[in-house]
């Protein structure tokens, strides 16, 4: 399994708020504070394959929050500027280090991840359809 925060920022937006939506009830009493949360820009990284060095393609907009929950926090740089995404994907990771609602929390990132592979498969079978063989040239 992929590492939870990879799979909640790969989540849609409007999903992963509907689902910390109906969490929230159950969360407020651990207690709720934002740390931070706010939009920046970051350097996007890249790897030269034929030399290896490391260069900047450019800026990229991320969304970024950090929140805690009862003695935990959580993280989450998303790119964008949904500032309310950012706040749900950390206030789960928050949970999940918590251990609040860890049965709920993880069943929907088995579900999501399920449907991430999914997608990835489909994705790759149509990569796979595009291959030619050089030897036929």
């Amino acid at each position: 399994m992929t590492h939870p925060l990879t799979t909640l920022n790969r989540v849609p937006a409007d999903v992963i708020k509907n689902f910390v939506d109906d969490l929230l009830p159950d969360l407020e009493p651990h207690g709720i504070r934002v740390l931070e949360n706010r939009n920046g820009l970051v350097m996007l990284p890249a790897q030269d394959t034929a030399q290896g060095a490391t260069f900047h393609l450019g800026e990229v907009l991320v969304s970024e929050a950090r929140v805690r929950v009862g003695s935990s926090e959580g993280y989450s740089a998303t790119l964008g500027r949904d500032l309310e995404q950012a706040l749900a994907v950390a206030l789960l990771d928050a949970a999940q280090r918590e251990q609040v609602l860890l049965e709920r929390i993880m069943g929907f990132l088995e579900q999501q991840g399920q449907l991430q592979a999914a997608e990835d498969h489909k994705l790759l079978r149509k990569v796979q359809a595009t291959r030619v063989q050089m030897e036929t040239f």
